[in-house]
């Protein structure tokens, strides 16, 4: 069992900035953001392994940065030039891993929260 709760979110103007957090109850291999836009499939946005290797869609590479205290069991997300099209759901996610793949029974989600790039 892994709890992830989430603070951040909101509504800021084109090319503004949102830093969003996540916390675990306990230590997870990989953890990361996913969103979800109306109308959208859920897309991975970025994550981040415990050893620091990271992946990034490339929509928002260049723009959004993922990083994580493994002493806190916590990922931030800051995110940077935001674009009306980053409108979306963000959920944090945890994920065990093996050398078979990752998440299956071991994939733990947050609850979501809102984020709205408009003017």
């Amino acid at each position: 069992q892994v709890q992830l709760v989430e603070s951040g979110g909101g509504l800021v103007q084109p090319g503004g900035s949102l830093r969003l957090s996540c916390a675990a109850s306990r230590s997870i291999y990989r953890m990361g953001w996913y969103r979800q836009a109306p109308g959208k499939q859920r897309e991975l946005v970025a994550s981040i392994t415990s050893g620091g290797n990271t992946n990034y869609a490339d929509s928002v590479k260049g723009r959004f940065t993922i990083s994580r205290d493994n002493a806190k069991n916590t990922v931030d997300l800051q995110m940077n030039s935001l674009k009306p099209e980053d409108t979306a759901v963000y959920y944090c996610n945890a994920e065990s891993c093996s050398g078979l793949g990752c998440g299956g029974r071991f994939a733990y989600w947050g609850q979501g929260t809102q984020v709205t790039v408009s003017s």
